[in-house]
């Protein structure tokens, strides 16, 4: 058996915080990442770049030196990684985590490779690995996707992209730019104000030039091997099609979330509880840090404003 005075779960730019804050105070502790490194911006796309600044994602006041003022995905993981390995973190890594429990004061922690306990448990999960179905006949079909890496793939093709955020604007201009034929299917008036300032004028010229083909206000009622049927304002219609990118946000593992006991609101939001001046939750010594705090708002915690959990986390660990 593993004894740790915390436990961490969760490999990403906040776990990681948290792993500093934990060595900082002396405490034996350990992180359990299911993949490697800051898994899940290992999975963002192959040339994503990020809306902050590099110094706003800095941890610990450890410099983050990136070529443009808003680094790419690369930088990002050569400077988390480096993070890791230079300050001898403690992190099991491709281990998943199947349950937490609570035995009186002792958590114990049930992975796929090990068993720990622990006084204190982190939770840093974030929010990528669960993508929002769409739910329509043909999702299953090997043509669709939850997740985007490299444009290069779909030159030539036709592709149909589901979204107006970011990841979905990121994909259908990076794709058209590659040669594809590119449809975008939005469910609300327009292009979401939350793209970055400085891709949503883009997006909107090349659907202007029609270089892009965008259908606002509709829905994708089914998913065959060589169309796409879409409801539009003006009837349905039928695309012929190679490829989908169903790029429609992801969420949190609330599953997991409420079998260690942590309540979450009962509305539309599922909010997990916790205290935000502590990071604990409902159950005792058990802490949420990052964007697994906001439920379905994911747009709400990013790295820049949740390092600070992190300390949060830590000062109540080493109050008693």
């Amino acid at each position: 058996m593993n004894e740790y005075d915390v436990v961490i779960v969760g490999g990403g730019p906040i776990g990681i915080a948290c792993a500093l804050e934990a060595k900082k105070n002396g405490l034996n502790y350990v992180i359990i990442e299911k993949g490697p490194i800051v898994n899940s911006l290992y999975n963002y796309p192959k040339n994503m770049q990020f809306f902050s600044t590099s110094e706003r994602l800095e941890l610990d006041n450890i410099p983050f030196i990136s070529t443009e003022a808003k680094p790419k995905k690369n930088e990002a993981l050569e400077y988390y990684r480096r993070i890791v390995t230079t300050n001898n973190i403690s992190i099991n890594l491709f281990e998943l985590v199947e349950s937490v429990t609570k035995d009186g004061n002792i958590f114990k922690i049930k992975t796929s490779k090990n068993t720990y306990t622990s006084n204190n448990v982190i939770i840093a999960t974030g929010f990528y690995d669960l993508p929002n179905k769409i739910n329509v006949p043909g999702e299953d079909l090997p043509k669709v996707s939850h997740y985007y890496n490299d444009p290069h793939y779909f030159s030539g093709q036709k592709v149909a992209i589901l979204g107006a955020s970011n990841s979905a604007i990121d994909a259908a201009l990076e794709c058209w730019r590659k040669g594809a034929e590119v449809s975008l299917i939005v469910r609300g008036p327009e292009i979401g104000h939350r793209v970055k300032y400085w891709v949503r004028p883009d997006i909107i010229n090349r659907i202007e030039e029609e270089s892009i083909t965008a259908y606002y206000n509709s829905t994708v009622t089914e998913i065959t091997e060589s169309n796409v049927i879409i409801n539009t304002p003006s009837g349905q219609i039928t695309l012929k099609n190679d490829f989908v990118l169903a790029l429609t946000g992801y969420t949190p593992n609330f599953d997991f979330l409420l079998k260690m006991g942590i309540t979450l609101s009962e509305d539309e939001k599922r909010l997990p509880k916790y205290n935000p001046e502590t990071m604990e939750t409902n159950i005792e010594r058990l802490y949420l840090a990052g964007v697994v705090c906001g439920g379905m708002e994911t747009h709400k915690w990013f790295i820049e404003n949740s390092r600070i959990h992190a300390k949060q986390i830590m000062k109540n660990i080493v109050k008693d």
